[in-house]
């Protein structure tokens, strides 16, 4: 068996980073894809690797010699790189290829090595590798059978996005017997470059082949094997994070991405935190149905936004703000903030981080689960001289929820104070409890015009890609003062159809409510019987924990090997005890969680 790479392409795409080398000398986490593959080929005892080489290929003989590599290498050299395409860079290597067993690769892969061991190890003779279809992937896919025949093989330009569950990626790695490539590939491959010309791709006589059902070459399918390919800055942050030298670094890399989480397929997210039962299928589909239009229309401006949300919440037009997520909100309100601002801590940072460090008067609460009321609130800022006080209800991480009645005497306190009261309520209707629980009501808000109701869409609703946030007072001035600061469209149109239909599904975001609160109640009664975990009360949509046996980064970097991301709260709480945070999401995905945490947390 040997190995042989096509690594004769420019990387135009890369830009700067192969601006003076070839795509495969691109370090992804500190080591050059074409080290990593041939330190993966050294180890199979391979009879030779075969690399193509075209641009910048001297310097990357030159680097290749300094591996210290165990295998042979040869060298071809591919001279018209610039006009040709890969069906030529193998058309280079046909005789090596007719010559013994071939594993073959492109040279912009990276991958794990059991990837490799999974051909090998398969007694069938030629194979291709494929994967499942994820929204990262882009170029050729594949349609297979129960027995792993290609029965469609589909290019890049002509994939239809609506069929893609049934669609299989190629890995463009791939293993050839001999005998199918010398008396089956080598004479197609001949046949179509002098039909087709040398601007063609090698993928192309594959799909003869296998169209011919001849059923030589099969799909090997992954089975949750790692790799990226690397076409783009974009391929390569992913994959800098996917192959990072440890799993502590790789908790550290995905958590700094703040979403994005798509280009992660198998992820469960359990660290960023909506709606796990909204929106209804109903929903969803209305809003696809309309997004050809959406995608191609203006939004409205402020004006209408602020007329749809104030039908949505009851609330007057000119007391009520939409934003961007409550993210621009938050910005926007706190740069009008002046003098000392209280908070509560832990907390949402978002607020204090968008202020001045030294005016910030922060209450701690002294109980063990961080469970605070109105009360001590008051008690605490009465002596204290503050001009806003920021309160998230319920809090985030500890999920301490203070009720109506209470708040409504912190309001009056605040009044007598001449205290601004910035309310974020975001998380306020995953509350248990009697009654209403939310404050964006115009009767209250005209109980005191320094009253400023947040609300985040996203996270109730479970729509965080459509970036929605509210904002509602009755100080019409300030209100007025922020529409004028932030931009017209601030919000595109599929917020703004989001806020035009949403009242149609009042009664099943009721629903989702009731669903989320049972799902609560059976995630913390199982979380309570595991070993070295404190699990503390909660009325939002995510559970904080304190660990007693472990720390909560061997923890999180241990499920993120199962593709499970948490939060971990220890910097943030920063008392020298362990804590995490845990969102809550559907049974089936907390049943996988409490899974993962139950064999981390019973070791000795």
């Amino acid at each position: 068996m040997q190995g042989m790479i096509l690594a004769a392409g420019m990387g135009k795409r890369l830009k700067a980073l192969t601006q003076n080398n070839t795509k495969c000398m691109v370090k992804v986490d500190g080591v050059t894809m074409i080290e990593r593959c041939l330190r993966i080929l050294d180890k199979k005892h391979l009879s030779r690797v075969v690399i193509v080489v075209g641009y910048e290929g001297q310097k990357l003989m030159d680097y290749i010699a300094t591996l210290g590599l165990k295998t042979p290498i040869c060298f071809l050299q591919n001279p018209i790189y610039d006009k040709t395409n890969n069906i030529y860079s193998l058309s280079l290597a046909k005789d090596y290829l007719c010559a013994e067993d071939t594993l073959l690769l492109e040279s912009d892969l990276v991958f794990e090595e059991s990837l490799i061991d999974a051909l090998l190890d398969d007694p069938r003779e030629s194979l291709a590798l494929v994967d499942k279809f994820e929204s990262w992937m882009d170029g050729t896919c594949m349609e297979l059978d129960e027995d792993d025949c290609i029965v469609n093989f589909i290019p890049g330009k002509h994939l239809k996005f609506a069929e893609k569950e049934h669609y299989y990626k190629t890995v463009n790695i791939y293993k050839f017997s001999r005998h199918f490539a010398a008396n089956t590939y080598v004479p197609f491959l001949t046949a179509y470059e002098k039909a087709m010309g040398e601007n063609e791709y090698y993928e192309s006589v594959i799909k003869l082949i296998a169209m011919l059902d001849t059923k030589e070459i099969r799909a090997k399918r992954l089975t949750g094997q790692v790799w990226y390919e690397i076409d783009n800055v974009q391929d390569l942050d992913i994959a800098e994070s996917l192959f990072a030298a440890t799993p502590e670094q790789y908790y550290e890399k995905l958590c700094s991405r703040y979403g994005g989480y798509w280009r992660y397929p198998k992820l469960l997210d359990f660290c960023y935190l909506v709606n796990p039962y909204y929106p209804p299928q109903k929903l969803t589909e209305e809003m696809k149905s309309n997004f050809e239009i959406l995608l191609t229309q203006y939004p409205s401006g402020m004006r209408v936004n602020a007329l749809l949300a104030s039908s949505n919440f009851g609330v007057k037009p000119e007391h009520i703000l939409v934003g961007n997520g409550a993210s621009e909100l938050i910005k926007a309100l706190m740069e009008r903030q002046s003098g000392p601002v209280g908070c509560i801590r832990p907390t949402f940072e978002e607020y204090p981080n968008r202020y001045d460090a030294n005016e910030i008067v922060a209450f701690r609460s002294s109980a063990e689960d961080f469970h605070y009321t109105a009360d001590e609130l008051i008690a605490y800022f009465d002596t204290r001289e503050i001009r806003s006080l920021v309160l998230i209800n319920p809090d985030n991480p500890s999920g301490n929820y203070i009720p109506r009645a209470a708040l409504l005497r912190l309001i009056d306190w605040c009044k007598a104070k001449s205290i601004r009261l910035i309310l974020d309520e975001s998380f306020v209707d995953f509350a248990e409890a009697e009654g209403e629980t939310t404050l964006l009501d115009e009767e209250i808000l005209a109980r005191y015009s320094g009253l400023y109701v947040v609300k985040s869409i996203s996270k109730s609703y479970g729509v965080p890609g459509l970036r929605l946030g509210l904002l509602a007072s009755s100080d019409e001035a300030t209100i007025a003062a922020m529409k004028k600061s932030v931009a017209i469209w601030n919000i595109n149109s599929f917020g703004e159809f989001y806020l035009q239909i949403m009242e149609k599904y009042n009664k099943d975001y009721a629903r989702s409510l009731l669903q989320l609160q049972k799902s609560r109640r059976l995630f913390v009664e199982q979380l309570k019987t595991l070993p070295g975990l404190t699990v503390f009360p909660s009325q939002a949509n995510y559970v904080m924990c304190e660990l007693t046996r472990h720390t909560s980064r061997a923890l999180c970097c241990a499920l993120l090997q199962e593709d499970i991301l948490i939060k971990d709260l220890t910097p943030k709480i920063g008392n020298g005890r362990q804590y995490i945070r845990l969102a809550v999401r559907n049974d089936a995905d907390n049943e996988k969680l409490l899974g993962a945490l139950q064999g981390f947390l019973r070791r000795a």
